[in-house]
């Protein structure tokens, strides 16, 4: 035991000196331990239970519902610990293999020229062949940046869940304002025709008309009304909530015209989709697999030395290094002699490679038609809101009027009327859909292209006639 220290930091010593070596002069480039190492990383989710989250109230735009979530959606705290745990690969990947000690007691003394040989002590340390370190350290790290970035799309795709059910939720809140003022318009005007068929002056099945047109209106109010806790459950669980908690209706809505082109956006894909940037990363892992795999060709080596406890020899003779215990120095190689094996796992490398760079290829090739297709259903909806706003809604407006003039006097039909309140009714909701199509796509095109997409303007013109008094319908 009088040397085991000695020995143990001789081999320690030794083993760290070959592998300063072995890790080349790459070595000078550190990998970060911790997230915290990464300069431009993002702020990790809160802890659920310690953070104080934002009220959502019906004076609470889209940007609190989106800070509530990133705050509060498990989904995403799972992405973001995936990424950190990656993290932690990498130095584990990086070190080298523990030192090996080994005793060994001698049941039956081994008898020598110089004394009896009981016990020994034996430490050992493995060094990998030049550079395979720093090449699983970069394969690690390529890997961690993979999951950095499918946590910046869990991220996008959460938002954009948030502000789907959002604008879904709103066009719900002002279809139920639409449909109710239609069905108060009906009201009125099955009065008045009741009142004029007690004078005689309208047939009884105008006035039935009128009623089944109003129980047909009725019970569509009541579907949508119903529909409120499904969409709020919707929203709800992209928020982190549970199903049933309450939510309020949300702000007007506001157009939402986009100020950058089709050929910004289709530019804007390749470079900041996380999506491909992390198919990217794998790429990279992958092509740095293959140069590990070569690596293989050539030996690991293992270094130690060994202590063996000696006792004085017990017969009359006694030499000059009676009892002295012997220190033994070892090297051991592996020898890779199965070329098969080691070929083998070269062209899995290279497989793996091809793999991920197709993987790569048809993943941009399928974003970009989801791009190609958002942007059609944008310029839709915002050619069907500029239609209904500015042309079909005032007209069918003005139509409706004159015929409720009309009917007032006696010179249109209970049909004409109602028509006319139909296709008021149509156009009024499909304008609202419209508007929320638009905020859809345009949060659909944020979350492809990886970036927040500039607005030409953020005021929206109301429409000509208004359907709502904007207060809570239930």
């Amino acid at each position: 035991m009088k040397c085991l220290a000695s020995i143990a930091s001789a081999v320690l010593g030794t083993g760290l000196l070959l592998a300063g070596c072995a890790a080349g002069s790459d070595n000078a480039r550190a990998f970060p331990a911790s997230p915290a190492a990464i300069a431009d990383a993002p702020a990790a989710p809160r802890p659920r239970g310690g953070t104080r989250l934002p009220e959502l109230s019906e004076t609470s735009g889209l940007a609190e519902y989106l800070a509530y979530a990133a705050l509060n959606n498990p989904g995403l705290e799972a992405a973001f610990s995936r990424w950190r745990a990656a993290l932690e690969r990498v130095p584990q990947v990086r070190a080298l293999p523990d030192p090996r000690f080994t005793y060994q007691y001698f049941i039956e003394e081994v008898e020598t020229r110089v004394g009896a040989q009981r016990e020994s002590f034996a430490l050992a340390q493995m060094l990998p062949w030049f550079g395979k370190l720093d090449l699983r350290g970069d394969a690690a790290m390529q890997a961690a940046e993979a999951e950095r970035q499918r946590y910046e799309a869990a991220k996008l795709k959460l938002f954009y869940q948030v502000k789907n059910a959002y604008y879904e939720y709103y066009y719900l809140w002002r279809s139920i304002q639409t449909v109710k003022d239609n069905v108060q318009l009906l009201e009125n005007t099955e009065r008045v025709a009741r009142t004029r068929y007690k004078a005689g002056a309208a047939s009884h099945p105008d006035v039935i008309r009128l009623q089944v047109e109003l129980g047909k209106l009725t019970d569509r109010l009541r579907t949508i009304e119903d529909l409120r806790q499904p969409l709020a459950a919707r929203l709800n669980a992209a928020l982190g909530c549970p199903a049933d908690a309450p939510v309020p209706w949300p702000a007007r809505l506001a157009e939402h015209p986009a100020a950058a082109t089709d050929q910004a956006l289709m530019a804007w894909l390749p470079e900041s989709n996380p999506e491909l940037k992390a198919l990217d990363h794998e790429t990279r892992r992958s092509r740095t697999q293959i140069d590990l795999a070569q690596k293989d060709y050539f030996p690991d080596v293992t270094v130690g030395m060994s202590y063996i406890q000696t006792a004085p020899s017990t017969h009359g003779r006694h030499p000059p290094d009676d009892g002295k215990d012997p220190v033994v120095a070892m090297v051991s190689v592996e020898l890779p002699i199965w070329r098969e094996k080691l070929d083998a796992g070269v062209r899995e490398a290279r497989a793996r490679h091809v793999a991920a760079m197709r993987t790569r290829q048809d993943r941009a090739n399928a974003l970009a038609a989801d791009l190609k297709l958002a942007l059609y259903q944008y310029r839709d909806a915002g050619r069907k809101i500029g239609l209904y706003r500015d042309t079909l809604i005032p007209k069918a407006a003005e139509g409706l009027k004159t015929l409720q003039v009309a009917f007032a006097s006696g010179q249109a039909t209970f049909t004409d009327l109602i028509d006319a309140e139909r296709l008021y009714l149509e156009f009024a909701l499909a304008y609202e859909r419209a508007l929320a199509n638009q905020a859809q796509r345009l949060a659909e095109l944020e979350m492809l292209v990886g970036r927040s997409i500039p607005l030409a303007g953020n005021e929206t013109p109301e429409p000509p006639v208004q359907t709502g008094d904007g207060k809570d319908p239930s």
